[in-house]
């Protein structure tokens, strides 16, 4: 055969290290999540759809640059469907007095929110 006389050359590719972003993408990135959400405020009631997607947005860049909401923020909007929640609105405030928990219903897709008092 041809191929008898050649050996096998092993190629060592160094790791890929994943480090953390800079701070000052952390910090631009915080920006344009608290711009996002106040343009989702205030184009909720006009065109929900375009609230419902800076929210979606707002979240993406979150996750990609590792930034934490706040938990105001974080309570402020479905998870399953990135709708603004506003009472009245877009959510339905219930008070659960056996269990003393308020429970908060997403209106778009019936997603029940529990809050526990103390």
């Amino acid at each position: 055969m041809l191929w008898e006389h050649v050996t096998r050359v092993q190629i060592t590719v160094p790791p890929i290290m994943r480090t953390q972003k800079p701070e000052w993408q952390k910090r631009i990135a915080e920006e344009r999540i608290e711009i996002l959400f106040h343009l989702a405020e205030k184009n909720f009631l006009k065109n929900p759809d375009r609230s419902r997607r800076y929210i979606e947005l707002a979240r993406k860049i979150g996750l990609r640059y590792n930034v934490r909401m706040s938990r105001e923020r974080k309570k402020s909007f479905c998870k399953k469907c990135n709708m603004l929640l506003k009472k009245g609105k877009s959510a339905k405030l219930e008070v659960d007095k056996k269990y003393r928990t308020i429970l908060l219903k997403c209106l778009n897709c019936n997603t029940v929110y529990r809050v526990y008092e103390k």
